[in-house]
């Protein structure tokens, strides 16, 4: 019998994709130099937001879509923080209201208004005290309005509920700094990474850890669930030091299901799921290359499909939502590329070549749209929904009806899981020491050049008078 290669059959095998041309870029943004590992970029239907280097506190663009071509150097910033600004995130539910978190401790929520800035944003309609060192990761939850999630270099996740603006609970959990925090589809689960090398999954609101899998060969940085088939990937370095990516069954981290190497660059691998299409990407730190691939229900789990190439550096991937993207083009995924070199953010398509112009359905199915499934309320007092779910057909342009009305709060304790997190003033970070330092000796050099001109002019006025008792015609 001869051999013949075995082909699998997917609609998904000639996805390719399409770098935006220059015009419809967005050109000449000074994007931050800060090295943590985040993405820097937040992208909804509305709005485009990137972290920029700025001198003295954090600050970030919020752009319109439409709004592409080159940026001014003065546009107007969201310039509230005192330290620099870590991670963006847009509220799935209300498109004009973002959370930020930053190294003075702080989690803000902005609200920006219609048509975008017009003048710098210097207040935030609430800030958000509890962690004690700086906050590097924000998650809003998948399914409830409201409800945001705050991962601190204190080792612990804050869970907020912004309808009081407040702490409600604490996982307290992790024994070093989390790295990465992700939702299964309902927000029932949360799993997180950590520096301690483990892989757990949280019941968020207990608290309660009910898998944890210590990863001594396969050290992990980012973890993402696959939609609803309860499993996880993650992405992390080999004890050979070559960048792996793993998948596990979200009920039994004893040991992964599969491991499969990737390269031996040195850059984080960024993971992103999509749901509808069963599609992974993966986009390295440093890389200019997407690779995407198929998962399945059954081995080998993980189909390589192609690779996006570019000879720029990403140093970061904003991700357009479902209801964004451009459905008459085939268009299933938009990745918007921070290119720090260039000072440019690329919107890159990954599209499905279709000859026919219809609405394709196969490839478009019910999908999350802007309608929060619970109120704060309802998910603490421990219900799960999934989603609610919208079709693509006509194009979802529907704008949620829902609008952030921020508490008026009286300072008083804050008690989360019985610690007072206001009890002790969080410490300064190093910038922030150092700012303060600088300001004092600027002020003490202000008030030293004060009290010598004062000086000056009390002693031309003695001399003044010296000289009038002295003169002639005072005799």
């Amino acid at each position: 019998m001869s051999w013949r290669p075995q082909y699998r059959s997917s609609k998904f095998r000639n996805v390719y994709g399409k770098a935006a041309s220059r015009e419809h870029c967005f050109d000449g943004i000074p994007i931050t130099k800060n090295v943590h590992d985040n993405h820097f970029c937040a992208v909804n239907a509305r709005f485009l937001a990137i972290v920029t280097e700025s001198a003295g506190g954090g600050s970030f663009l919020v752009i319109p879509l439409e709004q592409t071509g080159r940026i001014e150097p003065n546009y107007p910033k969201v310039c509230g923080h005192q330290g620099n600004v870590l991670d963006i995130k847009w509220n799935p539910f209300i498109e004009n209201i973002i959370a930020s978190c930053s190294e003075d401790t702080s989690v803000r929520i902005w609200e920006i208004p219609e048509g975008g800035l017009k003048r710098n944003m210097t207040e935030a309609v609430l800030e958000l005290y509890g962690h004690s060192r700086r906050v590097g990761l924000v998650e809003w939850h998948p399914t409830t309005n409201n409800i945001l999630f705050s991962a601190g270099y204190d080792y612990k996740v804050l869970i907020w509920n912004l309808d009081i603006g407040e702490p409600v609970k604490m996982i307290d959990c992790h024994t070093d700094v989390i790295l990465c925090m992700s939702f299964n589809t309902d927000g029932s689960l949360l799993a997180t990474t950590c520096k301690d090398k483990k892989l757990r999954v949280v019941e968020p609101r207990s608290g309660r850890v009910l898998q944890e899998a210590s990863c001594k060969n396969h050290r992990v940085n980012r973890v993402v669930f696959l939609g609803s088939t309860k499993r996880l990937l993650t992405t992390g370095v080999s004890r050979w030091n070559t960048r792996q990516i793993a998948l596990w069954d979200q009920e039994d981290l004893s040991m992964p299901l599969i491991e499969e190497e990737i390269d031996g660059l040195s850059g984080l691998l960024f993971p992103f799921y999509d749901a509808d299409t069963h599609m992974l990407y993966l986009a390295g730190k440093g890389d200019g290359n997407i690779r995407y691939y198929e998962i399945g229900s059954e081995k080998p789990y993980l189909s390589y499909l192609m690779e996006f190439r570019s000879p720029a550096p990403q140093k970061g991937l904003g991700v357009m939502p479902k209801h964004g993207l451009d459905v008459s083009a085939c268009e299933v995924f938009r990745f918007y590329k921070l290119i720090t070199l260039k000072g440019l953010i690329e919107p890159i398509s990954m599209i499905v070549p279709r000859r026919s112009e219809t609405y394709q359905e196969d490839i478009y199915p019910m999908t999350p749209g802007t309608e929060p499934a619970l109120t704060p309320d309802e998910w603490l007092s421990g219900v799960n929904r999934d989603p609610i779910l919208v079709s693509l057909k006509e194009g979802y342009k529907r704008n949620s009806k829902i609008v952030f009305k921020a508490p008026v709060r009286e300072k008083k304790s804050m008690v989360v899981n019985g610690i007072d997190l206001l009890e002790n003033v969080p410490p300064r970070t190093e910038n922030e020491l150092l700012r303060m330092f600088f300001r004092q000796q600027d002020e003490i050099r202000r008030l030293k050049d004060e009290l010598s001109q004062k000086d000056i002019r009390i002693r031309q006025l003695q001399l003044e008078l010296k000289n009038f008792r002295n003169s002639p015609k005072n005799n």
